[in-house]
């Protein structure tokens, strides 16, 4: 066991408790404001610390690697995508990876399932319009929606989040479809009532709703584009709490501004925090600030999954949440 408490550099502020308890442990170095670090700062923290604990906001990418100092042994991300850590450039300088899923499964599958809801019901809009003080009583024709109860969700990516979503949604009477890299378990696809698709370009054709809930990697980097979203039928709806990168968000915008697509709800975007401008202005788009994760009990799941992990690797153990080789 190593007896040298481990320098641990935090990219961001965390939970108070996850922090008291790193001081205690390691020897943190905290933050004193809870904004990003420039790329130049993100180097020169990687030339002392043991470990750095860094999170979705921060590009760890070749350079900053290459910047580290040989101590650098551990990167324990705050978070489950990993999309903006160079794997392959960690493996290179024998750097292990960690993160923490899991812990922001249910989370985010009921943000999905919330978006789900607000943006064929015009939740949102029906929202200004009581707070307008312009709101005139209840009508027949007033702020129509659409049922959701007997349509079709296509998922996209059938993970942990993904059948968390399934689940919610067979409660709300929606039948499953979804695209996968291959089938899931058969129990879990009866279970679900759940039909694959091989085809993405043939499942969006035929189902009312889209929920994308794949990881962001090369291989995922703009799988919706521009042609793909076509497929979709013009009374459907899209809803990514995924990545943004997934999808060609300027194409997604014109789409929705000549109601090809019905509406979306997003929590993820391409370029954050900047959103594609014309998306703003649309009314039938429904945009959250990326807060799939944020509750209280699941940032501290997972500071408590960092430490862990942090702890395990410096005990001379193998993190049980090390990214795997199979993720490069």
């Amino acid at each position: 066991m190593n007896q040298k408490k481990p320098v641990v550099f935090l990219t961001r502020r965390l939970p108070e408790s996850t922090e008291t308890r790193m001081r205690e442990l390691f020897d943190a170095h905290l933050r004193d404001h809870d904004t990003p670090l420039s790329h130049a700062k993100l180097c020169a923290a990687v030339q002392s610390a043991d470990v750095l604990v860094p999170t979705v906001t921060d590009r760890i990418d070749a350079d900053v690697i290459a910047a580290a100092g040989d101590q650098l042994k551990l990167i324990a991300s705050f978070g489950t995508g990993v999309d903006h850590i160079d794997l392959a450039a960690a493996k290179a300088r024998g750097i292990t990876v960690t993160n923490t899923p899991g812990v922001l499964t249910e989370d985010t599958a009921d943000v999905a399932m919330a978006l789900m809801l607000a943006v064929p019901r015009r939740i949102a809009e029906g929202n200004q319009v009581a707070r307008s003080g312009e709101w005139t009583g209840w009508s027949p024709t007033g702020m129509l929606g659409h049922r959701i109860n007997g349509k079709r969700l296509g998922i996209i990516g059938m993970g942990r989040i993904g059948t968390a979503v399934a689940r919610r949604a067979r409660g709300f009477g929606l039948s499953i479809h979804y695209h996968n890299r291959k089938p899931v378990h058969p129990e879990t696809e009866a279970e679900l009532e759940a039909t694959y698709w091989d085809s993405l370009d043939q499942m969006l054709g035929r189902v009312d709703i889209v929920s994308v809930n794949c990881p962001h990697t090369p291989a995922t980097n703009h799988l919706l584009t521009r042609e793909l979203l076509s497929m979709m039928q013009p009374s459907a709806y899209l809803v990514n709490t995924s990545r943004g990168e997934v999808i060609d968000e300027a194409a997604l915008a014109d789409l929705l501004a000549d109601r090809q697509i019905a509406g979306a709800g997003l929590d993820v975007y391409e370029d954050e925090p900047r959103i594609t401008t014309a998306l703003v202005s649309l009314p039938n788009v429904v945009l959250l600030p990326h807060i799939g994760s944020a509750t209280i009990e699941g940032r501290l799941e997972m500071g408590d999954k960092v430490i862990i992990n942090i702890q395990t690797f410096w005990d001379g153990h193998t993190p049980r949440d090390r990214v795997i080789e199979a993720m490069l």
